[in-house]
């Protein structure tokens, strides 16, 4: 399943993902994402992780490839929330690929991350 985090800075769009998460799942991402890029012309992003990559059907997988293939040039800063270190390898893959900048933030850093993805600081690597 994947929720909405609400009460974030004007400027980013947030998700917690628990569970399995489907493709039904990331129509509300999708539709949350075309709002703010509307909005502010770019895409700050976070993602909260408390499932796997292996929770996520492949649906799912196929609808977020689609979310970064239309905003491709969109994206402005993604952090994905995890202590998963197969997620922080493929986060490191996926930004050399990507534009804009990706970071993995561990979950004791939730706040940090909502810092550097609003453009609020910027963290070295």
């Amino acid at each position: 399943m994947i929720e909405q985090i609400h009460n974030l800075p004007d400027n980013m769009v947030g998700f917690r993902s628990s569970g399995e998460a489907t493709q039904d799942d990331f129509k509300l991402v999708n539709v949350k994402v075309s709002e703010l890029v509307q909005k502010t012309g770019k895409l700050n992003y976070l993602l909260y992780l408390e499932n796997s990559p292996a929770d996520f059907t492949f649906g799912a997988w196929i609808q977020d490839a689609l979310l970064g293939i239309k905003n491709i040039t969109k994206w402005n800063r993604a952090a994905i929330i995890s202590d998963s270190e197969t997620v922080d390898k493929f986060t490191s893959f996926f930004s050399k690929i990507m534009p804009g900048e990706f970071k993995v933030f561990h979950k004791n850093d939730f706040e940090r991350a909502i810092d550097w993805t609003s453009e609020k600081i910027d963290v070295e690597e």
